[in-house]
Order: C-alpha cells, then sequence, then structure tokens
C-alpha cells in the first residue's frame, strides 16, 4: 500500500443525503485536492461550492447519465432499511441492484477506485434476507471488474439521522456499554460513528492497494 497523490482528484458520490455519505460529501468539499465532486442525488441538495455538481437520478435513470459521472472514484453509500422500504423487492433494487449499476457505470467509465459501504456479517449464502443481499452486492461489485474495490463493513451506525429510529437509539446505548467487552476478532462487532466510516472511507481511497480490500472497525477507527 502506497500513498496516492490526490492534487486534482474528483469524485462520484452515490447516497450523498445519507448518514455516511453525508459526513464524506462535507469532507470531500472540505479538502483542497479535490477538484470536483459530484454527488448523484434524486432531487436538489442546495449546496453551493464552486467544486460541488449534482447530478438528478435515481435507479431508473442511472445508465442514462452515466456520461456524466466520470471521476477518479466513487463513493457507494447506498442503502435502504426494512422499516422504510417493506418490500423486498423494492429493498433489493436499491441495495443490490443501484450499488452494482453503479460499479458497471464505474468499469464503463474507466473508474481507478470503488469504495462500497457494505455491513458486517455480509454472505451472499446467508438464510438471513439483509446479510445475503449485502453479500451479493459484495459479490456482483468485485465481478464489474474496477481495479480498486474497497469494501467496508461497520457493524451498528451510530450518528445523528433525519429520521427518528427508536430501536436504532435503544441498540445504541446497549452497544455503548458492550463495545469495551468486544475485544480480538469481536472487536469488528462493534458499533461505530457514520462519520468514521465517511472519514476512513475518504483517507483509504487515497491510498492504492490491489484488487480487492475489506476493512472492519478497527481499520475504520485507525483511518476516521
Amino acid at each position: 500500500m502506497y500513498k496516492f497523490g490526490k492534487m486534482g482528484r474528483s469524485a462520484v458520490v452515490f447516497g450523498a443525503t445519507g448518514l455516511i455519505g453525508g459526513h464524506l460529501l462535507q469532507y470531500l468539499l472540505k479538502d483542497p485536492g479535490y477538484r470536483r465532486v459530484t454527488a448523484v442525488v434524486r432531487r436538489p441538495t442546495g449546496i453551493q461550492d464552486s467544486n460541488f455538481q449534482e447530478v438528478i437520478s435515481d435507479f431508473y435513470t442511472i445508465r442514462a447519465v452515466g456520461d456524466k459521472l466520470h471521476g477518479d472514484v466513487y463513493f457507494c453509500c447506498l442503502g435502504s432499511t426494512r422499516k422504510k422500504t417493506p418490500r423486498l423487492g423494492a429493498y433489493y433494487r436499491i441495495d443490490h441492484d443501484y450499488p452494482v449499476a453503479a460499479a458497471e457505470i464505474a468499469k464503463a467509465n474507466a473508474v481507478q477506485t470503488f469504495v462500497l459501504v457494505s455491513a458486517i456479517g455480509a454472505n451472499p449464502n446467508s438464510r438471513n434476507f439483509y446479510m445475503k443481499t449485502k453479500g451479493e452486492t459484495e459479490r456482483d461489485v468485485i465481478k464489474a471488474g474496477i481495479p480498486q474495490t474497497l469494501i467496508f463493513r461497520p457493524s451498528l451506525l451510530t450518528g445523528r439521522r433525519t429520521e427518528n429510529r427508536m430501536l436504532e437509539r435503544l441498540a445504541s446505548g446497549v452497544m455503548a456499554l458492550a463495545n469495551p467487552l468486544l475485544v480480538g476478532k469481536m472487536s469488528r462487532y462493534r458499533s461505530v460513528q457514520a462519520r468514521s466510516v465517511a472519514g476512513a472511507m475518504k483517507k483509504l481511497s487515497e491510498q492504492t492497494f490491489s484488487g480487492t480490500a475489506t476493512f472492519y472497525w478497527r481499520d475504520i477507527k485507525t483511518w476516521q
């Protein structure tokens, strides 16, 4: 692994209005090393920045705007919840089909680095629908053949959300107590701040790896 020069870099962010994506977008816009940051969003963000552009699109129109999505690195922070998207087909489309489409566009546009937010326990052979979906997404994003694919597998995410998620708030409180007890390999199950994941995604995308690399809690805390 070695440092990749970032002066004049450009980035494309999917899911820029989400918990992780929102932090990531701000980190990128504050870094003078990025000459252009593009956010693919469903509606205007209202952000005013000379280095920022937004492309209005969703899963159904993403391939039609692919020629506008050139960059050195793609960040994919897309994801939903069963509460927000109770229909399994719609959930799968957001958590699998959309990220895979983004990876295929990245490949077509000769993007060198694709950064994907997945989840701890992702496994295409899992009996759990959520974990199976995440695992299939990882598998199919890797199949796109981008030279460098970075996969982040956080456990429970903490941070201020726009919507009310009482169960997640309760879980965050429990995990705050449990985190110190999760040591060794179990440390990867510790909860983590969304802003820490975003910071690690940005910093590690500026390094060069060979092929695919997967990151967990300890990596995130080291590079946040």
